[in-house]
């Protein structure tokens, strides 16, 4: 029979009350009361808090950049204003050529970043680029939607998914500063989808609506779709920020909207803490460990903006039981 000994190569000490401070992956024996110990780390407590307040209270809008560099603009209520966020507050920055909601964003800060598509007096194919300060038209998607997702930065974005006139569609295409080409269908058609992803050959597009709320994940790669693994809450207009294999979802609405985030590891989802407002049609940005939530909600339009953050891993004793 194998001990622990021949295992690891050193006995168990065996102590009178357990050691400090700890040490993740130590073992001993208390022989006060006569048990085997270990000590392991533990994630950190993930939540939601506040965070400073929109200027322009919104929905269904854009979002790019990080937790502390965040770019906000279109939606309803706000179709053409656009707001900078600094980590604390939101300030106004240049308004759009092209007004519109149901858009899709890209961009790693909130002076580089990227909107297209979305809906003004009809669905729209439009592109621009903004720099901090103004917006400047750039090339047209080949397919007019809404509802869409997006992902990537402002020279290598992608948008994929989302509503065409009476139809939720597949088509994917991809951006490289200039113009739009097309890419892989997805697996699954759908709207009112979430996305998250560094550029446009490492994407996830998850949650959505066909003929009713969705659960699945899809990877791609610069050239095709994959399916990963499905979210536990089936739900439309959310939000996401992260990477392929590193993503967070949160919010959205089921029947009504929701407060649930969950995180992604490139294979399966794993709760994380409630948004402390529950709502859709909001936008996101950051990783999965620092994330903005900002917008959303039915009515009114919402100003609400929270930052996501993981603590740091704790290391605690846990009783072994030996048979």
């Amino acid at each position: 029979m194998a001990t622990y000994t021949g295992i690891k190569g050193q006995d168990i000490q065996v102590v009178s009350s357990d050691p400090s401070p700890l040490i993740p992956g130590q073992v001993w024996y208390n022989s006060t009361s006569n048990t085997f110990k270990a000590a392991v780390q533990q994630a950190g407590a993930a939540a939601w808090t506040a965070g400073g307040a929109m200027i322009t209270g919104r929905r269904n809008l854009m979002g790019a950049g990080t937790n502390t560099s965040a770019l906000a603009s279109g939606g309803t209520g706000g179709q053409a204003n656009t707001e900078s966020y600094n980590g604390s507050t939101w300030e106004d920055g240049g308004l759009l050529n092209n007004f519109r909601f149901l858009t899709a964003g890209a961009g790693a800060s909130n002076t580089a970043a990227l909107i297209f598509g979305g809906f003004s007096t009809a669905n729209t194919g439009a592109t621009e680029s903004y720099n901090g300060s103004t917006w400047t038209a750039g090339g047209a998607m080949g397919n007019a939607r809404y509802a869409h997702g997006g992902v990537g930065t402002n020279t290598s974005a992608l948008g994929f998914g989302g509503y065409a006139p009476y139809l939720s569609i597949a088509c994917t295409e991809s951006y490289n500063g200039s113009a739009w080409t097309a890419g892989g269908a997805m697996g699954t058609a759908r709207c009112a989808l979430a996305g998250a992803g560094a550029s446009k050959t490492a994407a996830l597009a998850f949650g959505g609506f066909t003929t009713a709320n969705v659960a699945c994940t899809e990877s791609y790669n610069g050239t095709s779709w994959t399916a990963g693994g499905a979210m536990a809450t089936a739900r439309q207009s959310l939000a996401g920020a992260g990477t392929n294999t590193a993503a967070l979802a949160f919010g959205g609405a089921t029947t009504a909207s929701v407060a649930c985030t969950e995180s992604y590891n490139g294979s399966t989802w794993t709760a994380g803490g409630a948004l402390g407002l529950a709502r859709c049609g909001l936008a996101g940005a950051g990783t999965n460990t620092a994330a903005l939530a900002f917008g959303g909600g039915t009515y009114p339009n919402g100003n609400c903006t929270e930052s996501y953050s993981v603590g740091s891993p704790a290391t605690c004793i846990k009783t072994l039981t030996i048979s």
